[in-house]
């Protein structure tokens, strides 16, 4: 079967624009930016990707030990280009077991990054204003601030600004957070070039469908 867009906010099935609307829209959230069919991960999905993005999709590079990129997406369509991108990959936790991630970039009031992170809002807001950040990564060697916030318990959330975007961190299990106490360094996918073809794959983590009963 043929996959088709979902809403980036809920997984649910959304419509094309057409004779009442100019928009893709969700029945339960009007017009949004349709989160586009994941395809299985691999250097060809990777590529056709960064043809046709035109904002960051961020990667930890190098991956940590043992760790596979295991999805990527956007969302948007082809008149206004990628409003939000989504990378996952997956390894092993620092404390044991199977650790995941998924690295986020959106424009404001996508909800992506929200949708992953499990949370009702659509963007993160002033939440973490006036805060001191809990983590922080490393993109073209500067410190790049990150706020936890309170999610579901069995992830750990992250949110920051990076080129001008939001930049969520998700990680399950909670406990995978401990990853980002190694200062992770952050690439954007679109600059690596013939390194692409270096990257390790594995088969596509189920974290990336929103399930619209979230």
């Amino acid at each position: 079967m043929e996959e088709l867009p979902v809403c980036p906010r809920c997984g649910a099935p959304v419509r094309e624009p057409g004779s009442w609307s100019r928009y893709w829209t969700c029945d339960l959230h009007g017009a949004i930016e349709p989160l586009q069919p994941f395809g299985w991960p691999g250097v060809d999905t990777a590529q056709h990707l960064v043809g046709q993005l035109d904002m960051p999709m961020w990667l930890p590079w190098p991956l940590p030990p043992g760790w596979l990129v295991s999805g990527m997406s956007y969302a948007g369509e082809g008149r206004s280009g990628a409003r939000a991108t989504v990378l996952a990959c997956s390894g092993p936790s620092p404390v044991g077991g199977l650790g995941e991630m998924l690295l986020v970039a959106e424009e404001p009031s996508v909800g992506l990054g929200s949708a992953y992170a499990g949370l009702s809002e659509v963007d993160p807001g002033a939440s973490f204003e006036g805060t001191a950040a809990q983590a922080k990564v490393e993109i073209d060697q500067h410190p790049t601030s990150l706020w936890c916030l309170s999610g579901p318990a069995d992830r750990a959330v992250y949110v920051g600004e990076a080129a001008g975007r939001w930049l969520w961190v998700v990680l399950y299990p909670a406990s995978a957070g401990f990853l980002l106490a190694e200062r992770l360094a952050l690439t954007d996918v679109r600059e690596l070039g013939g390194e692409i073809a270096m990257l390790p794959f594995g088969a596509l983590t189920p974290r990336v469908r929103l399930r619209p009963e979230e």
